[in-house]
């Protein structure tokens, strides 16, 4: 029998600890060691995380985490940054043994190492997860390169904003989030392509705004809005459509896919830095809308390559 809570309990407490280490390590390699302890910990409660519009709140508390690290600057030390996240983690645990119902299950039917593995299974053998799993890599890619380099164009000229102000921009992105909490109800009484379609053409349309980071903070606004919205919008949609065959092994699909989104995040921050050295906010724009570019094609290629796959299939990319 499986119990909802405390398994989420069980996951959430291992990130607690490092997380409480990172406010005190001196050492720049323990820094290092148990911030990756804590990313990897806290990526596994992902997998809990059901399809449809719920997943959204997931994605309104990345933007409230934004606003927080940018208000961070106003605490005397960025160690207690990582304390109060340790408290506030330890609050929710405690809240979710407390108040998550019940909830039985079958015991599961396949191992540990199975299941773990899941994500080179599915990604050979399932058409639809591989090129949802392969548009959600570069749609993350893109969303890495903004929330990733946005701090480059706001802190130098013409506008020298401070880390709390930049993170006020989290706020926008929350109102995007918000506006896409409807996605999943879009993908449930209908075809998730036509979602998707379209939330992937406004990203790279979010660009030609975002673009313009150095020279007006309204189209910002409206460019980090529009994006956040798209971006919440297919990953939504993607999530609905993997998990439709079989909904029973929606956890073991969801973890998979989850890898490629925390590969096309990696891979967004680490590519921003260089074009921006090299040519500026205008380099790292068309770096996102490459990546959303990119997102675009998996989908249209995927389209037009025929499979075996049955009438039923093919409806559900």
């Amino acid at each position: 029998m499986t119990n909802a809570r405390r398994l989420r309990h069980f996951v959430q407490k291992p990130s607690e600890t490092p997380r409480y280490r990172l406010g005190f390590d001196r050492s720049r390699s323990k820094l290092v060691r148990e911030k990756f302890r804590t990313t990897r910990k806290s990526k596994t409660v992902d997998i809990f995380s059901p399809p449809g519009d719920v997943v959204d709140v997931l994605h309104r508390g990345l933007r409230l985490w934004l606003l927080r690290c940018g208000c961070s600057s106003v605490v005397p030390s960025w160690r207690a940054v990582y304390a109060g996240s340790a408290v506030l983690l330890l609050l929710l645990a405690a809240l979710a043994v407390l108040r998550l119902p019940k909830e039985s299950a079958p015991a599961p039917t396949i191992s540990y190492a199975r299941a773990i593995s899941s994500v080179v299974t599915l990604t050979r053998t399932d058409r639809v997860f591989r090129t949802r799993a392969v548009m959600t890599l570069f749609l993350f890619a893109s969303f890495g390169v903004l929330w990733s380099g946005l701090v480059l164009p706001l802190s130098g000229e013409p506008w020298h904003f401070s880390t709390a102000e930049i993170g006020l921009f989290g706020i926008a992105g929350l109102f995007g989030a918000l506006g896409a909490a409807r996605a999943g109800r879009w993908a449930d009484h209908g075809p998730g392509q036509r979602v998707t379609a379209i939330s992937l053409l406004l990203l790279i349309v979010s660009w030609a705004f975002t673009g313009q980071a150095t020279n007006s903070l309204a189209l910002l606004a409206v460019g980090v809005i529009v994006l956040d919205f798209a971006v919440q919008a297919a990953h939504v949609s993607s999530q609905n459509q993997i998990v439709r065959a079989d909904p029973a092994s929606s956890s073991r699909i969801i973890g998979s896919y989850m890898v490629y989104y925390s590969v096309g995040s990696a891979l967004g921050a680490i590519t921003t830095t260089m074009p921006y050295t090299t040519a500026g906010w205008a380099a790292v724009s068309l770096l996102g809308a490459g990546y959303a570019t990119a997102a675009l094609l998996v989908r249209g290629i995927d389209r037009i390559i025929p499979s075996r796959e049955s009438k039923e299939q093919r409806q559900r990319r």
